[in-house]
């Protein structure tokens, strides 16, 4: 374990709110100074941004450029993903103005797996709360300026988990998926590996759909924000509906959009980029 800082100057696309409060993650927190403390793998890390200048430390086992880089996607090139989107039409112009800095992160898979099959009919401090008590739990301890924080657990370390524990530490119906999922992976039922090579998003998809508590919602979630990074996928919930609804569809009970349809729009208009508009388009109708 080390202790490491870098200081990355002139960076745009990147703002700490829209990047941690879109819903895509559920380990990082806002501390009083206005920068955010996650943890990612091994690593314990502080970011925050003065004018266009961020300033990383952390407290891990890697090396923090090249986790950083890899982490906050920063291989990507925001500003030209933004200029195509924004010819679209002004509702994507005006969602891109309003989550200008959203990036999204490539967070672990297992990681990402687990957490959104936790957040099925859930809230999002309910959520970091269920995920914060299974790291205090199953994942590895990491003393850092005199606070303790948790690495999310291994397959392996979950797996020492029964229903009854994991009913203890507030999943409720999500307790029998999170342990038959992890059963799974520990089987060899699903090969990561094989899913990350694989180019064909649908197959990927259908392999996740096999897991107990990965629906569609969910699977895209997982194909979007963990580092299968998969652009091309659209997830749907009822903010996504609604806002489609409101500016495409305009049915007057928003319960009654088919999702083939926000699909098929979604698909016409976003084409390859999906998942980023999603995105602009989720944190503007939710804020």
């Amino acid at each position: 374990m080390k202790e490491q800082e870098l200081k990355i100057e002139n960076v745009n696309s990147f703002n700490l709110t829209h990047i941690f409060e879109c819903g895509q993650c559920f380990r990082w927190n806002k501390n009083k100074d206005m920068s955010y403390t996650g943890i990612v793998g091994k690593n314990v890390i502080n970011i925050s941004k003065i004018n266009n200048d961020i300033y990383v430390k952390s407290f891990g086992e890697d090396d923090l450029e090249t986790l950083f880089n890899t982490y906050f996607d920063m291989n990507t090139d925001y500003e030209k993903i933004k200029n195509k989107l924004r010819k679209i039409d002004r509702f994507m112009e005006e969602s891109i103005k309003y989550g200008d800095g959203i990036r999204l992160l490539n967070q672990d898979l297992w990681e990402t797996i687990i957490s959104f099959i936790i957040s099925a009919n859930n809230n999002i401090p309910r959520i970091k709360g269920i995920i914060e008590r299974i790291c205090k739990r199953y994942g590895n301890k990491i003393v850092w300026n005199g606070i303790e924080y948790y690495s999310f657990p291994t397959p392996e370390q979950l797996e020492k988990a029964t229903i009854q524990d994991l009913r203890i530490l507030g999943l409720g119906f999500r307790d029998v998926r999170v342990y038959e999922t992890t059963k799974m992976v520990i089987n060899g039922e699903i090969d990561f590996d094989k899913l990350h090579k694989e180019k064909d998003t649908q197959i990927v998809r259908d392999e996740l759909l096999k897991l107990p508590g990965v629906g569609p919602k969910v699977g895209d979630c997982i194909l979007l924000f963990s580092t299968l990074k998969r652009l091309d996928v659209f997830p749907i919930d009822v903010w996504v509906r609604r806002v489609m609804n409101e500016l495409y569809i305009h049915n007057e009970d928003e319960n009654k959009v088919n999702k083939k349809l926000v699909l098929k729009i979604a698909n016409e208009k976003f084409g390859n980029l999906c998942g980023i508009a999603q995105q602009y388009l989720f944190y503007w109708k939710r804020g």
